[in-house]
């Protein structure tokens, strides 16, 4: 069964988190996830999940305090120490709210041989970390357009890390407009990607807004994840182009189209 997931990073962005969970329980979604948690006690974020019986899917490493625009350290030579504790930080909050993973971001740097040996330390470390606390670590291409300089942007790259640490805790966070903004065929890409795959993001392609207004056809996608047996989430993060609960109306014709097949 292919269910739906609220990234309340850009979803209901206007309401504390506890409220913005709650808020996608009202609307429909199975589940939600987030990106920077931290700044709400996490007992208030694991109220609302028990109170909504929504899961919480997963979360993002923290940024590094002030210098917000790197998104992520883990690729930043110079920034082990940092990067490591971001970790620990994610892990643990993940764990007090029952979330199932953390999203370890590589921050913004230039493509060398250190740089790759420093996210593939990273990321061993991280992924021995969540093993003890049966947590997965994702990584997560994201397309040089909307953040130039950000050191994983392409899916070979990560294939490639992933395939390197070879650890069954670390997988894949496949963002389907990521791909498709820099011109990448979805479906061919969730076939190279598919037994590394741990969690499915959607988006309106090219301007992130909802899902309907998209030169991906969202509901091919749905075809092709139940052919395959998908038996996990899409994790709706876009950018709504007026109020959120006005452009719901794809999230309807998703279930439809999943209820047809």
């Amino acid at each position: 069964m292919i269910l739906f997931s609220a990234n309340l990073g850009f979803l209901w962005k206007d309401l504390a988190l506890p409220d913005a969970i709650r808020a996608a329980y009202r609307h429909g979604f199975d589940a939600v996830e987030c990106h920077w948690p931290y700044d709400i006690p996490s007992s208030e974020v694991r109220a609302a999940l028990e109170d909504t019986s929504l899961p919480m899917l997963g979360l993002n490493t923290p940024l590094a305090k002030g210098d917000a625009d790197n998104f992520g350290l883990a690729a930043l030579p110079g920034r082990e120490k940092e990067a490591r504790e971001g970790v620990l930080t994610a892990l643990g909050y993940a764990a007090e709210i029952g979330a199932r993973g953390v999203h370890v971001m590589a921050g913004k740097v230039e493509k060398t041989p250190e740089a790759e040996a420093c996210f593939l330390s990273l990321l061993g470390f991280a992924a021995d970390a969540a093993a003890k606390q049966d947590l997965e670590i994702w990584i997560e291409p994201i397309n040089p357009m909307d953040v130039p300089g950000y050191y994983l942007n392409h899916t070979d790259a990560a294939l490639r890390l992933i395939k390197a640490i070879d650890a069954p805790h670390l997988g894949l966070m496949f963002d389907c407009y990521h791909i498709a903004k820099q011109g990448g065929d979805v479906l061919r890409e969730l076939d190279q990607c598919w037994p590394y795959i741990r969690h499915i993001q959607i988006a309106g392609v090219p301007d992130r807004g909802e899902p309907h207004d998209s030169t991906v056809s969202y509901e091919n996608l749905c075809r092709d994840l139940l052919a395959r047996g998908y038996q996990g989430y899409l994790g709706a993060e876009y950018r709504p182009q007026k109020s959120v609960e006005q452009g719901l109306g794809w999230l309807s014709d998703l279930r439809q189209t999943l209820s047809e097949v």
